[in-house]
């Protein structure tokens, strides 16, 4: 609310306001734009790319994850030119060979700002299954750390243990094996659904979830998942500071 011009405060008050004022970087992680993009099989087109989000011009963490055919690797780029460096290794699907992986990709003082998409080139399958997720993290500054896990099937899986030094935003990401094509996903511990591609076409798909926490203490922490029909998963907890 804009204050009348008429109205003046003493400078001793002025003093004590500015000295107390928060600056971007005393501000807390939280959670900003976020959006998942989901492409059938055979029903796919290269670039994969995602619907358009509103990021932060700079000061933000972005998370990315390629999951499909293992010839479609190529390292996501965006519309900001942001360089997208690898979360660790891939993870191969297990029971279906080598053919399918998932790999995760962060950015790091990130610049963006409105229609922010991300793009994966599909070299090797173009009309392939590719599923997408893009998150950001406003005013965060670094990945604090990652637990990656693969979980046998069951009716709840549960990610690795995180542990963090104070307040943090996690992102926690499921990747279910099975070979089905409806299914519910829910996440425990705190942690709030954001994404999700768990209704797949009729011609098959990569079903993922994506949900997050914020957390204000340190401490070490984990998220089951409850799932039906049962299946494998692969799973990332991460924690962004």
């Amino acid at each position: 609310m804009r204050l009348p011009h008429r109205v003046a405060f003493p400078a001793t008050l002025l003093l004590v306001l500015s000295s107390g004022a928060v600056t971007a970087a005393d501000m807390p992680p939280t959670l900003g734009a976020h959006v998942f993009l989901g492409q059938g099989e055979g029903l796919g087109v290269t670039p994969a790319t995602t619907a358009p989000v509103d990021t932060q011009v700079s000061g933000s963490v972005f998370i990315a994850f390629n999951a499909g055919y293992a010839s479609n690797d190529a390292t996501p780029r965006d519309t900001y030119g942001n360089r997208w460096k690898p979360l660790g290794r891939a993870q191969t699907y297990a029971n279906y060979g080598d053919r399918f992986t998932v790999q995760g990709y962060v950015v790091t003082d990130g610049k963006g700002g409105a229609s922010h998409s991300v793009s994966i080139d599909k070299r090797g399958e173009p009309r392939g299954e590719l599923s997408l997720p893009f998150v950001e993290v406003r005013h965060g500054t670094r990945v604090a750390a990652v637990a990656r896990s693969y979980a046998d099937g069951a009716l709840q899986v549960a990610s690795d243990t995180v542990t963090v030094n104070g307040p943090a935003t996690f992102l926690a990401f499921w990747w279910g094996d099975g070979g089905v094509k409806r299914m519910t996903v829910s996440p425990g511990d705190g942690f709030q659904l954001i994404d999700a591609f768990v209704t797949l076409p009729d011609e098959s798909g990569v079903q993922g979830a994506v949900a997050w926490r914020q957390v204000e203490a340190a401490g070490t922490y984990r998220v089951h998942w409850t799932v039906a029909p049962v299946q494998g998963a692969a799973l990332w907890l991460i924690a962004i500071q």
